[in-house]
């Protein structure tokens, strides 16, 4: 390419860079900053978040574990975790319709399941399903330093697909009062029929689904609002320490098969 052929590009370049900055600096740290500090430590990022939650939060104390894991994200590694933000969403949902049974499909290091545990009703339970053993390792440990035993929480290492027609016979899940979708946006139209499909969902259950907006999950959110089973609200937020990138929570209602 010759000079002034790249010369009249520039002001393409640096447009789009300065549009999408917020969306670079996301690149940066999640991929490439994320990726040169795994290679150099031979730790992911989820073990280096709960070496730092070992040494500066009290165990015990699920609120202190959670400031603790934001101040890790925010000023050392961006953990891309639910956050402050969307975190005071989950909780006041959690606390305002008291599930007497909880599901959770995206453990992922631990920190939205600390926020549902800490507000269920006195003898509520939750079933986090996480796919990778890795990942599902270090939410165990962080879950349990927490303070929560296997009758409050219980975490089962394996794909949602799987899991979920399992829940009834093998994890003594009859029903679910309230779903956080928080794994795979393409995923969550899938799962959603399958809790559908094995009767998990009673009239009136919550699920709620993150980051429906980005990276998105347009699929789902059409079936939502199309196939006349749910009341659907979204929770409009950005994404922790980008405030600039919208995202949201979907907030669904089952009304029942129809």
């Amino acid at each position: 390419m010759s000079p002034a052929i790249a010369l009249a590009f520039l002001p393409l370049v640096v447009t789009l860079l300065v549009r999408y900055r917020h969306y670079f600096r996301l690149l940066v740290r999640t991929v490439l900053l994320r990726s040169l500090r795994d290679c150099l430590s031979g730790m992911r990022i989820e073990e280096r978040a709960f070496s730092y939650v070992l040494t500066h939060a009290l165990p015990g104390d699920p609120g202190h574990i959670l400031t603790t894991l934001d101040h890790w994200s925010s000023h050392c590694e961006y953990l891309s975790h639910m956050g402050p933000v969307k975190g005071q969403i989950l909780m006041r949902l959690v606390e305002e319709k008291a599930p007497a049974c909880a599901l959770e499909l995206g453990t992922y290091c631990g920190y939205s399941t600390l926020l549902i545990a800490r507000a269920l009703p006195p003898g509520g339970r939750l079933l986090t399903v996480e796919q990778d053993p890795r990942t599902a390792a270090v939410a165990e440990k962080l879950i349990r330093l927490a303070g929560f035993d296997e009758r409050t929480v219980e975490l089962i290492v394996g794909r949602s697909e799987e899991v979920i027609p399992r829940l009834r016979t093998q994890y003594q899940m009859n029903r679910a009062d309230l779903v956080l979708l928080a794994h795979r946006p393409r995923c969550y139209l899938r799962d959603l029929q399958l809790l559908e499909a094995h009767a998990l969902l009673p009239a009136g259950a919550t699920v709620l689904a993150d980051h429906v907006l980005f990276p998105g999950a347009p699929r789902f959110l059409q079936y939502a609002k199309s196939c006349g089973r749910y009341r659907c609200r979204l929770h409009h937020t950005g994404l922790p320490d980008f405030p600039a990138i919208k995202d949201g929570i979907a907030q669904l209602t089952y009304t029942g098969p129809g």
